[in-house]
């Protein structure tokens, strides 16, 4: 008879073993512990139906390691309360790292003292609601008799008619405000869970948009490149001294035949020096067989739709069939016409083709991670199903190709706006033009990397749209295009995405819940609260899953930007003066100056491989006029950061409506005001984004 395998495993597990061997590794890398007992030690050891032992002093261990996770936690928590803190001190006491201090003590807005106002008041009842919490009293307290003139007793009766006045004459207007702002929150919510369906359905479907590469193919053996098209580039800038040689260097590079492209580059600078910068750049590239030409306007009226309107008046443009656009930090890849223009030649009814945006800092700092959630959902969602179901959207004024008979029949660029893509992409819809928004072709850019550029760019974005729509909307009514056109053209493009948006979240947010701590008798949900916009917060960072860890850090984000969008949307719809404000974004150009300066200290810029020549080459005139300028004293800049004082004054008052709201133990209520009025306080000190030391 055979001998049976023998099995040691299935032996070893079957030996009474009161010890086993435990490793214990902490987060701390600096040391760890072993701890390893003898069968002799007399701990004691159960086992489970396995064989497995479970020792006392492993799970003394294990609870060891989470008390030591926890702890870690807490301090990670004090040490960046302590920095809060200490940068309050500075900034707002000692007025250190603080750009020009006492311009911004200056300007103050309606909204902003309305702010202030509505602080005060909270401060004084913050006050006055611990008083009578420390003595005792309710709100079904009865007035004091007249016959009792005390202190205690004149406050108490201050108290009562308090009461009576809030729940008679606050309570029920503010419900009622807070009630249609939930319906507009709602009605909101399920437009982005419909684009977000919509969103699923192509990526279900697999609806891509493909050129077709047969559209430029020419039966002409002598002339291959008859089947493609004339096209014209623009480049729009205005003292771009950061990224001119970049852009410039790519849309050189597109790969088009060279007598059928024109490269315009359309100069708004008014420092001499830059314009002497991008001169130089633009002849280096004519001697190098590129057909460029250099734009200069000696009165910049209009901004870039002045810019684009004076470009296009030209004589040589009537022999150009399409035009594309691209902003001074655009970078597009040599195959961009390739894969955009088919589109506009197989289909005459295709007025415009919008690319999608990436961006080369999207992880610089916190500010640009949270601007790439906001665009990729844009490009994502929002462009792609609009494109897809629709036909149309807001063109995004870069990195796109017009058919120039499309641009002359809806009027060409006007000055009337500070959105003069949107403008000119209305009324081309209204025109009955189709555009197309081919998701898969991305043309690099830059995120603002500082709050302050990004502040001025968001209020550009926001009230330009609502002077948009009061000078559209007679002509949106009068067009000749079907009914559900227009009525998503007023209500879901201007109305719900433009307007309730950033009302009903400044509204809701900022003022209406930190009220109703102090105006108990009115409420909000706590789903309204937490539960749907954490729900929305998930969708917008669907299309960036690398963003998920800041989810929470989104939402908050959001919530203080409505502050400025709000007041955007209020000065665009009532003509205000801060309405018609331009300010070009600030763009850093790492990659672009760097350069230059390393090919300087070389003195040479043909040390460089010839596949990084091809991605960028070195100007040489430039690096010669950027020589001479370094000697030059330049223009003071921005010297420290700047103190923004409605997300200030915001700040103290959701921090003060939290302290209130531990008074009626309110903890969903509590913690959003907490971490709400840290996220205005840290947007207030300009924390986020580019630091200035």
């Amino acid at each position: 008879m055979p001998p049976t395998s023998f099995d040691f495993a299935d032996w070893w597990s079957k030996q009474d073993h009161r010890g086993t061997p435990v490793v214990v590794k902490m987060d701390n890398p600096n040391w760890s512990m072993l701890e390893i007992e003898s069968p002799g030690s007399g701990g004691a050891t159960t086992f489970d139906k396995k064989g497995r032992g479970k020792n006392a002093k492993q799970l003394t261990w294990v609870l060891l390691l989470k008390a030591h996770r926890a702890a870690g936690c807490l301090a990670w928590l004090a040490h960046g309360l302590w920095l809060l803190l200490s940068a309050v001190k500075k900034r707002l006491v000692q007025k250190q790292g603080v750009a020009n201090p006492e311009k911004s003590n200056t300007h103050r807005g309606k909204l902003h003292r309305f702010i202030k106002g509505f602080l005060a008041f909270a401060l004084v009842m913050l006050g006055f609601e611990l008083i009578a919490h420390t003595s005792g009293w309710t709100p079904r307290l009865r007035m004091p008799s007249s016959s009792s003139l005390s202190l205690h007793s004149m406050l108490q009766a201050v108290y009562v008619f308090w009461v009576q006045l809030r729940a008679n004459y606050i309570a029920p207007p503010l419900q009622t405000l807070a009630n249609f702002c939930i319906v507009l929150f709602l009605i909101q919510s399920a437009d982005r869970i419909i684009l977000c369906v919509g969103c699923l359905w192509i990526k279900y479907r697999r609806i891509k948009v493909v050129a077709n590469p047969a559209t430029l193919e020419s039966q002409d053996l002598e002339q291959p490149g008859v089947g493609f098209p004339m096209v014209l580039v623009q480049v729009p800038m205005c003292n771009e001294r950061e990224v001119y040689e970049q852009s410039v260097s790519a849309i050189c590079q597109l790969d088009w035949p060279k007598d059928r492209l024109l490269i315009q580059v359309l100069d708004d600078s008014d420092e001499p020096d830059i314009q002497l910068l991008i001169q130089g750049e633009v002849q280096k590239w004519r001697q190098k067989g590129v057909n460029i030409v250099y734009r200069h306007r000696l009165v910049r009226s209009g901004y870039k739709a002045g810019n684009l309107k004076s470009a296009m008046a030209c004589d040589y443009v009537k022999d150009y069939e399409f035009v594309a656009i691209f902003d001074a930090d655009f970078q597009p890849k040599p195959d961009f016409l390739k894969v955009t223009v088919p589109h506009l030649k197989e289909d005459p009814e295709l007025a415009l083709v919008q690319a999608r945006w990436s961006f080369t800092n999207k992880d610089e700092n916190l500010l640009t991670r949270l601007q790439n959630v906001n665009l990729s959902f844009h490009f994502e969602v929002e462009q792609q199903v609009n494109g897809v179901f629709l036909s149309f959207f807001g063109f995004n004024g870069t990195a796109g190709v017009w058919r120039i008979k499309a641009l002359e029949e809806s009027g060409g660029w006007l000055e009337r706006t500070t959105v003069e893509d949107m403008d000119i992409a209305v009324r081309a819809h209204l025109q009955g033009w189709k555009f197309l928004f081919v998701n898969d072709v991305r043309c690099l850019c830059e995120l603002p990397e500082s709050y302050e550029a990004y502040r001025k760019q968001q209020h550009r974005w926001h009230s330009g749209p609502m002077q948009l729509f009061r000078l559209c909307m007679p002509d949106i009514v009068t067009a000749k295009i079907p009914l559900w056109k227009k009525g998503n053209l007023i209500f879901l493009f201007f109305l719900l995405r433009k307007l309730i948006l950033p009302f009903y979240s400044f509204t809701l947010f900022c003022i209406i819940l930190p009220m109703t701590m102090f105006v108990p008798e009115s409420h909000l949900p706590v789903w309204v609260i937490c539960y749907v916009p954490a729900v929305m917060s998930f969708l917008n960072v669907l299309p960036a899953p690398r963003s998920f860890p800041f989810l929470v850090p989104y939402l908050l984000f959001e919530n203080t930007m409505s502050v400025t969008k709000f007041n955007a949307m209020i000065s665009g719809l009532f003509q205000l003066g801060s309405a018609y404000e331009w300010v070009v974004t600030k763009k850093t150009g790492r990659a672009s100056e760097a350069d230059l300066l390393a090919a300087i200290s070389r003195d040479s810029a043909e040390v460089l491989p010839k596949q990084q020549q091809h991605l960028r080459v070195v100007s040489e005139s430039g690096l010669d006029l950027l020589a001479k300028l370094q000697d030059k004293p330049k223009k003071a800049g921005k010297k420290g950061n700047r103190l923004y004082r409605k997300e200030l004054t915001l700040a103290f008052l959701l921090l003060t409506a939290a302290a209130r709201s531990l008074l009626s133990a309110q903890g969903v209520h509590f913690y959003f005001l907490l971490f709400q009025g840290i996220s205005f306080l840290v947007i207030g000190l300009d924390l986020i984004g580019e630091q200035v030391s």
